[in-house]
């Protein structure tokens, strides 16, 4: 047997490349959406994709099933669990609960585990010529290491009212039947530590049925539903905004991309047009090079390993934008851009000298050290505002302090004063540095960024408040 582990680590996301090397056939589980990297799997290896299969409906990235079954005429296995609302609406090959698929002399069983998602599957991999005993667990969006799937997105994201108590009491059941599996069998999931489909991912690629027994916190509540949904649905992480859009581009046929487009230079006579028509400019570069200049209206994004899920947040799947990044990055931006759907880029230019070669001023933002934090507290004259998620301002924050998540800041303006100095912060600056140049695009004048965050402010030994769950 053949396998191998391929993760997206800009949104957390595990899909797998499996292959029975005598026969010459693999699967791809999951795959994300620049499908290139598992057609050098397949070529290395002397392999040929002919199947293709998904977990679920995924929210938090636009697979590249169909993009891989074009390039290599595999066929597509998919769920035609959950009813009539959760059916994949183009051609595949339907799954329920029990069916089994040959790969070669790999065998692959369905496992139909609602409570993520209604149609959510999970495949229990056994490899004959070794054992008749299986062997591995993908597990998609339904067992993490240490955690579980969420079953209010559908809620939260989608809007589809009353699903999450309903989402939640599958997931019981479906945990109770994760037990009965043999302990030694390997789990690996769809996500790892940092994805926001839960909110405890452990950060090991991989876990087995008996060491989640033991500590992973859903397994332990028995016979317990009403104490594990009230847990399961507390304090959860905001749902990016775009995660609604990739459950409906999922689903339905849509157009396909089958390689990473190459991006166009800009002029800086083709960026101020740009501008003055009001289409976004997201600056990637890191935070300190953008507060030490960056072109007015533009909002800094840096292109780390969150560059896409705050892309998601920012910009529409309607709207254009343009990137300001240096040439060598450009194809890994564009890569996490495609992860989520996101194809609309006009082009970029390369930095911000032009810009001023041209004659147009840089503005710089207003940065405060701890000290001078401290101070602009005592004065009682500012308005201070953690931009953190809302579990994150419970679990502990600054006395006084007022709590904008980031991701909504847009849509919630009027909640900061314009009459007055605001000093904004979150963990370590990232989100901070995002909000700075939002605030600022918005005409904001008197804003300062205390980038040091809750994590310098924690370190330097200062107090912090915390808010308990009732």
């Amino acid at each position: 047997m053949f396998f191998q582990h391929v993760y997206d680590k800009s949104l957390a996301q595990a899909s797998y490349f499996i292959g029975c090397q005598q026969a010459g056939v693999a699967m791809v589980i999951d795959p994300k959406r620049d499908v290139d990297t598992y057609i050098e799997i397949a070529q290395e290896n002397n392999l040929k994709i002919t199947h293709v299969a998904e977990t679920h409906i995924h929210a938090d990235f636009l697979s590249g099933s169909r993009e891989l079954a074009k390039l290599t005429g595999a066929k597509l296995y998919l769920s035609d669990e959950g009813g009539s609302d959760w059916q994949y609406q183009f051609p595949h090959i339907g799954l329920k609960d029990g069916d089994i698929i040959m790969l070669g002399n790999l065998k692959v069983e369905v496992i139909h585990t609602p409570g993520h998602t209604p149609e959510s599957i999970s495949l229990l991999l056994t490899d004959l010529p070794a054992s008749d005993k299986p062997v591995m667990l993908f597990t998609g969006d339904f067992v993490f290491v240490g955690d579980i799937g969420r079953p209010d997105l559908l809620e939260k994201a989608a809007g589809m009212k009353g699903t999450q108590d309903i989402g939640a009491s599958q997931m019981f059941k479906s945990i109770r039947k994760f037990t009965l599996l043999p302990d030694y069998i390997q789990v690996w999931p769809g996500h790892g530590a940092g994805s926001a489909c839960g909110k405890a991912l452990g950060a090991v690629p991989a876990s087995t049925v008996g060491y989640e027994k033991i500590r992973n916190w859903a397994l332990q509540y028995n016979d317990d539903e009403k104490g594990f949904v009230k847990y399961l649905l507390e304090d959860q992480p905001e749902p990016p905004r775009y995660f609604a859009m990739m459950k409906k581009l999922n689903k339905v046929d849509r157009p396909l991309l089958i390689e990473v487009p190459k991006l166009k230079k800009l002029s800086v006579h083709e960026l101020k047009d740009a501008i003055n028509k009001g289409i976004k400019v997201i600056d990637t570069r890191s935070k300190v090079d953008f507060a030490n200049g960056f072109i007015p209206g533009t909002i800094n994004i840096q292109g780390n390993n969150s560059f896409a899920t705050w892309m998601g947040w920012f910009i529409s799947y309607e709207e254009s934008f343009i990137l300001i990044a240096e040439e060598p990055t450009l194809e890994d931006l564009t890569r996490k851009l495609m992860r989520i759907g996101m194809d609309n880029i006009i082009g970029y230019i390369p930095d911000v000298l032009e810009w001023q070669k041209s004659g147009e001023k840089l503005e710089r933002s207003e940065i405060v050290s701890l000290n001078e934090f401290k101070n602009i507290i005592k004065t009682n004259h500012s308005q201070i505002v953690d931009l953190r998620g809302a579990a994150e301002y419970k679990t502990g924050h600054i006395t006084g302090t007022d709590n904008v998540f980031i991701g909504t800041l847009e849509q919630n303006l009027d909640k900061i004063k314009k009459d007055q100095q605001v000093v904004i912060h979150c963990q370590s600056g990232d989100r901070a540095t995002i909000g700075y140049s939002i605030l600022a695009k918005h005409g904001f004048k008197e804003i300062k960024n205390y980038s040091g965050g809750i994590s310098e402010w924690v370190a330097e030994g200062n107090p912090i408040v915390t808010e308990v769950s009732s």
